[in-house]
């Protein structure tokens, strides 16, 4: 008997928990991207090289394959591709193509909540920049301003003054690869901002992994997560309403079985948000660490889904303890040098390190998920604790540099 074949959209690292898994049931593992020294390619038994924004070359090399599946796991380029193949192949996927296409365009995502009347910002997409300048009475202020494809936070900003929003808008354009915007109100939130690791399973949100972010106060980009936490301490009557209007989403998008990445919040005026929805796993290994924190393995899960296996069965966590990742990053640009914790810290707290740089390379600023230098997984009896130490990482570890 033939092995099933699984096609990986990408080369990051956040891919080899996924080869791990697909290796465990005998999947052969296909990575594709055009990045032929991405780590990811070193561990899949075949590489191809071919942009994974070329859904229709994508969608040759899968057919000369004869894949049994496709994944764009945490690779946020790749998932409308991803939606392409599976559809015209017949092979598994979270959503059908055209749901794909909506979710992961910001201002096309927009229009159809307020269309489908969940609670959303005033928000408008634009692909020139006169015409957003034209259209500064539409808002109300302060308003943000960010791609209408792309993730980590990169090429987002607040503005607070027109006088700043051309910077913005060529900002947003220089990080979008259709070089289209969306402005939209500022939403005060309320509390912490959130996510969510949703796995559904024939349209049904099963699981549910809601978790708060964490922002470092003193990087350059305030809007890029540095940092989540479980479990969330979102109030349950919120997090009933997100699940009721994440399963009605569900509904009209017809989702099928899947792992999805949700971001929302509360907002100071006593609403709830949708505000991200993505048919992929969320970045910063957040599957991975749920796989520490709860007792449901969504990876293996999404894996045996993607090649029609049989799935293990999915349902709402049940946590461990409250457990935290932390982005590491540097604050200003320079060379690498160490990573430097507190040995009690780590002795106490660490569950697990992954540390990308080497002494000696150059780094920068964190501005997006891309500034990333690696992880720490940690784990803490209490929320309390985990916001204790949370707040002032300092005390506890740095990332060190030279000019």
């Amino acid at each position: 008997m033939s092995k099933k074949k699984l096609m990986l959209l990408g080369g990051l690292r956040y891919l080899l928990p996924v080869i791990e898994a697909a290796h465990r049931h005998g999947i052969h593992v296909i990575t594709v991207d055009y990045l032929p020294g991405n780590i990811a390619h070193r561990y899949s038994d075949e590489y191809h090289n071919v942009s994974i924004l070329d859904k229709e070359a994508v969608l040759r090399l899968a057919q000369e394959l004869e894949i049994d599946g496709i994944m764009s796991f945490a690779v946020d380029p790749g998932v409308v591709t991803a939606a392409y193949v599976a559809e015209k192949m017949g092979l598994p996927f979270q959503c059908s193509y055209e749901s794909a296409c909506i979710l992961q365009d910001k201002a096309r995502f927009r229009k159809f909540l307020a269309d489908n009347g969940f609670n959303v910002p005033n928000a408008k997409g634009y692909d020139n920049a006169d015409a957003a300048i034209a259209d500064v009475g539409y808002f109300n202020w302060p308003i943000i301003v960010k791609p209408v494809d792309s993730a980590g936070s990169k090429g987002v900003t607040r503005v607070d003054a027109e006088t700043e929003l051309p910077r913005a808008i060529n900002h947003a354009i220089e990080c979008s690869p259709s070089k289209r915007f969306i402005i939209e109100d500022f939403l005060e939130k309320q509390g912490r901002s959130s996510g969510i690791e949703c796995f559904a399973v024939d349209g049904k949100a099963l699981y549910n992994a809601f978790y708060d972010q964490i922002f470092d106060n003193e990087a350059i980009n305030p809007y890029t997560p540095s940092g989540e936490r479980w479990p969330s301490v979102m109030p349950e009557h919120y997090q009933r309403e997100l699940k009721n209007e994440l399963q009605r989403l569900f509904a009209l998008l017809g989702v099928g079985s899947g792992i999805f990445n949700v971001e929302c919040r509360v907002c100071t005026n006593g609403k709830a948000y949708l505000m991200e929805v993505s048919p992929r796993a969320g970045g910063n290994r957040l599957a991975e660490m749920l796989r520490y924190a709860a007792d449901v393995d969504i990876i293996e899960a999404e894996t045996c889904h993607a090649v029609g296996l049989p799935m293990p069965p999915v349902h709402e966590p049940n946590y461990r303890g409250c457990y935290a990742i932390t982005v590491l990053h540097a604050r200003h640009d320079g060379t690498f040098q160490e990573l430097r914790i507190d040995p009690r810290f780590e002795a106490q707290h660490v569950v697990e390190r992954d540390l990308w740089a080497a002494p000696g390379h150059r780094v920068t600023r964190f501005t997006g998920a891309n500034q990333s230098l690696g992880t720490l997984f940690l784990r803490f009896d209490s929320v309390t604790e985990a916001d204790v130490a949370l707040q002032d990482t300092d005390k506890y570890f740095q990332i060190i540099t030279s000019d």
